[in-house]
């Protein structure tokens, strides 16, 4: 069995850095694709700060902090990193359909900060269309699920 596209989920933390770092042990081997998704939205109860934020430009420096923490300062020609408005969980299901496999750190930031990837874990596991892989940092332990 082989994997030919590979998507992952990164926000920064140890573990969406330890997934992207399986993803690329599986890549190599399978000579596959790799897309990095950070995902990002506005907290619910958002209201315009007198100071600008822009959490877009924000995922998008995680992204390269991500990239460049995996790779250095050049990425391969197999990756890409995407960056995108709205639910973790639901764009990395919604790109399950045409990957092979998502790999997905078993806890992302906590607090604010999690509100970028949270605990997508457990929905990608329950409604992806292919397999899933969970990464548990510092522990080098991973569960693969599949529906």
């Amino acid at each position: 069995m082989g994997y030919s596209r590979i998507v992952v989920g990164v926000d920064g933390s140890a573990g969406s850095i330890e997934a992207l770092r399986r993803a690329v042990e599986l890549a190599e081997k399978f000579s596959s694709e790799v897309e990095a998704l950070c995902v990002w939205s506005f907290p619910t109860a958002y209201a315009p700060l007198p100071v600008a934020w822009h959490p877009d430009h924000d995922a998008e420096q995680t992204l390269k902090l991500v990239g460049d923490t995996v790779f250095g300062p050049v990425w391969p020609s197999w990756f890409t990193g995407t960056v995108l408005e709205g639910s973790a969980a639901h764009l990395l299901i919604a790109a399950s359909a045409a990957a092979d496999l998502i790999v997905v750190g078993s806890r992302g930031h906590g607090g604010f900060a999690g509100l970028l990837l949270g605990s997508v874990s457990a929905q990608c596991a329950e409604h992806a269309r292919c397999p899933v892989l969970v990464v548990h940092e510092n522990t080098g332990q991973v569960e693969e699920q599949t529906r």
